[in-house]
């Protein structure tokens, strides 16, 4: 069952400043992978204007709420921008190994009638013929990176919080390039470089930038020198390294997005990710996934 409610999403960057909401469900799978069982929500805009329009995906990170501050600047912005937009709600509350963070990938994007994107292309308004760009935070960056192996629609993906290692868990097999069906030609990570994953909560200054950098290049495959952080290719693919100096307030640490990074809730964003056209924030990166789909 889907909602479908007005909304006025007043963006001067985009020509769709008019959208309505619309809110449905998928069935997913559990914390520990395995069959699409588990009934989970999404909610997104889209233009309210009639037409047809490719589709955006957000997903949010471990312990997240899918409708969270991330999430829905993220989704109205493109919703502003032209696209059938939303946020996917899925089993959070733990990270996982490669098999189980594909499954959760599989249920969200495989072509079945229940899973998350069928019912978003299902929608009057969705041509995903003219292509799904996706992005996410921490895990949801891992999902977003592994939806073309499940729907050749993937166009280009857009990751925060991006690594091959998360604490204990080594995602090497699935997320280094070559290893998934998306190519680092189509996809952006930007990470702080205060991040405790990437960069590992014992290291400081430029070792952490190193273990962070490190850890982009093996899953981008784009190298730069050792002091960079900017490594962005012609094509605008490529990773970004965020410093804490770029930030409204606090680190930029895995969080970044967040006001004070991962010590403010959730509901909060730092103004300076919000807004403006930074190649780190938010608005840039959004036009660079538009770049990929057919309008």
């Amino acid at each position: 069952m889907i909602v479908t409610l007005i909304f006025g999403a007043m963006f001067s960057a985009g020509a769709w400043s008019q959208t309505t909401t619309f809110k449905g469900s998928y069935d997913g799978a559990s914390i520990f992978g395995g069959a699409c069982k588990t009934s989970f929500d999404f909610s997104g805009a889209e233009p309210a204007a009639s037409g047809a329009y490719p589709v955006f995906v957000y997903m949010v990170g471990t312990v997240e709420s899918f409708d969270n501050a991330a999430a829905l600047a993220a989704v109205n912005r493109m919703a502003a921008k032209g696209y059938v937009s939303a946020t996917v709600e899925y089993a959070s509350a733990t990270f996982g190994s490669c098999p189980v963070i594909e499954s959760k990938t599989n249920c969200i994007y495989n072509s079945s009638d229940t899973s998350a994107i069928s019912q978003l292309c299902a929608r009057d308004k969705a041509d995903c013929s003219k292509g799904i760009v996706v992005g996410g935070f921490s895990q949801g960056a891992i999902i977003a990176i592994l939806a073309k192996n499940y729907n050749p629609n993937v166009l280009a993906a857009y990751g925060m919080g991006v690594s091959n290692r998360y604490s204990n868990f080594d995602l090497s097999k699935c997320v280094s390039d070559g290893k998934r069906d998306l190519a680092s030609s189509n996809l952006r990570a930007v990470d702080g470089e205060d991040d405790q994953f990437a960069g590992s909560a014992s290291g400081w200054g430029k070792a952490k930038h190193a273990m962070v950098q490190a850890s982009l290049t093996n899953v981008l495959a784009v190298k730069c020198a050792a002091d960079a952080y900017d490594c962005l290719t012609d094509n605008g693919s490529g990773w970004l390294i965020v410093q804490t100096s770029q930030k409204e307030q606090g680190s930029a640490d895995h969080c970044y997005t967040r006001l004070r990074g991962c010590a403010s809730n959730q509901r909060t964003v730092d103004a300076a990710w919000s807004s403006g056209d930074a190649s780190w924030q938010l608005n840039a990166n959004l036009e660079w996934l538009a770049g990929f789909t057919k309008k």
